[in-house]
Formats: structure tokens, C-alpha cells, sequence
């Protein structure tokens, strides 16, 4: 071999190690690389905030509270509301999601559904990630609702929808070769592993810790937000979890381990 030959089949073998370097190297982890539903929900529930606080008069702010937040009073006279009040008590139950008390309750929403919205739209695809979603909210406004009738304070925040995301994920991101399983994939199959049987979930100390981290900072957030206090309904969380938990076989693409 001369060395011109030489010199050639060295670079090939440096190119094959650099290929082989390219296709092992991990991808980035969800954090760096959000779905693009995740950004564009993210940048309109930062603009509808920035809009309302800083934008439009205070006037203008109270009318999109009053036609836009789920009012329970509102269910106490339904009969004597006039048109454009019946139908804003109707696309409350999913409107109110887009509205937030301040830009900690914001931020706090923002993150986890970074963590879990992620995981559900990259397995559900934007249709289904959406339905879903709007569906969990309504669940969350009923159990609201229903622990709250009459009140006349309004209901605000994408926390109940969140909940259900949470509720949608933890079914299927701890385990095995999913996203934050012991052994996890790195791939997007990664969110393609079967889904883990209801039975097993709350056995599984991954998700008891991250239940109860949820729970809690909302519970802190809520006893430390002020005058924000109002925005933060547990009941409303409940209920979009719980929604989650009983949709989610409806609406999973991947077929179910059995006993769930």
C-alpha cells in the first residue's frame, strides 16, 4: 500500500468512526427540544397574559375576565342570562385555562407542562393532544363547579388541563424505555412504550414522588401567592387529573398492556 492509499483509507475509517460517534450520541433531552405544540401554546398564554396586564385598559382586562373566566354564579341563573352570557358560560369551561393570576402562576404552569405536555402531544399528535386537553379542562371547571356553587369568585389557570397531562404521562413515562424510565430510550419511541396498567401506577415510587411534587408546590404556590390566592382551585386539579386518568385510554394511540 503507498501512501497515498494509505492516507486515503485512513480518512475513510475516520469517517465511518465519526458516523458511528453521530448516530450513538443521545438526543437532546425534552427540556432543549420542546414539541412545537408545546412552544406555540406557550407563546400565546404568555401573550394573552402580557396583553391583559400590561396592553389594555383595566377595563377592557375586566370584560375578558368577565366573558372568558369560568364564573360558578353564573350557573345559578342561567335562565335569566342573556345570550351573550349563555354562551360565554359555555366556552368557559375550557376558556378560563387561557387565563393566569400572575406571571408566577404562569411561569409554574409553563414548566410542567414543559415536562409532561411534552410527553402526551409527542405520543397523542396535536389533535388528539388538543381534545384531550379541552377535555380536561372541562373536567376540572365540573369539579370546580361542584365544590363551588354559587361563588362569585372567578376561576382562572391551565392547571387543570396540566393535571391531566400529568395524569396522561405518568402512565407511560416510567416505563421501561420510556422517556424517564430507569432504562430509558433516547429515541422518540421513547414515547411509544406500552402503557403501564392503572393498577400499577400509585406502586410506582417514580410516581407517587412526582404526584405529591405536584401537588405541593401548588399547594405552596397557593397559600403564598397573595392576592392570587383565588386562581389556584384544588378541586379543579382533581378533577382535570382524574379526567386525565379515565381518558386517556380513549385517546392513546399505542394499544394497552392488558389490566389497565
Amino acid at each position: 500500500m503507498n501512501v497515498y492509499q494509505f492516507d486515503e483509507e485512513r480518512k475513510r475509517r475516520d469517517e465511518e468512526t465519526k458516523q458511528r460517534e453521530r448516530e450513538q450520541r443521545p438526543s437532546e433531552p425534552p427540556a432543549l427540544n420542546l414539541p412545537a405544540a408545546i412552544i406555540w401554546l406557550s407563546v400565546a398564554l404568555i401573550a394573552i397574559h402580557v396583553v391583559r396586564t400590561f396592553v389594555i385598559p383595566t377595563g377592557w382586562n375586566n370584560m375578558m375576565l368577565y366573558f372568558l373566566a369560568f364564573w360558578p354564579v353564573k350557573y345559578t341563573a342561567l335562565s335569566s342570562l342573556q345570550a351573550i352570557d349563555l354562551a360565554s358560560s359555555i366556552w368557559a369551561f375550557v376558556s378560563y385555562s387561557f387565563l393566569h393570576g400572575g406571571a408566577m402562576h404562569l411561569t409554574f404552569n409553563l414548566l410542567w407542562m414543559a415536562i409532561f405536555g411534552s410527553a402526551v402531544v409527542r405520543r397523542f399528535g396535536l389533535g388528539r393532544f388538543l381534545a384531550f386537553s379541552a377535555l380536561c379542562s372541562i373536567g376540572g371547571a365540573f369539579a370546580h363547579l361542584a365544590t363551588h356553587w354559587g361563588e362569585s369568585a372567578p376561576m382562572i389557570g391551565a392547571s387543570a388541563a396540566i393535571s391531566g397531562h400529568m395524569a396522561a404521562a405518568i402512565r407511560f413515562v416510567f416505563e421501561m424505555g420510556g422517556p424517564l424510565g430507569v432504562f430509558r430510550r433516547s429515541d422518540r419511541g421513547a414515547y411509544f412504550v406500552p402503557a403501564q396498567p392503572l393498577s400499577e401506577c400509585f406502586r410506582n415510587q417514580q410516581v407517587l414522588v412526582f404526584v405529591g411534587v405536584w401537588f405541593g408546590l401548588n399547594m405552596f404556590f397557593g397559600l403564598t401567592s397573595g392576592g392570587q390566592a383565588g386562581s389556584i382551585a384544588w378541586q379543579a386539579h382533581i378533577g382535570g387529573f382524574v379526567a386525565g386518568l379515565a381518558l386517556f385510554p380513549l385517546f392513546d394511540p399505542v394499544p394497552q398492556r392488558r389490566g389497565w
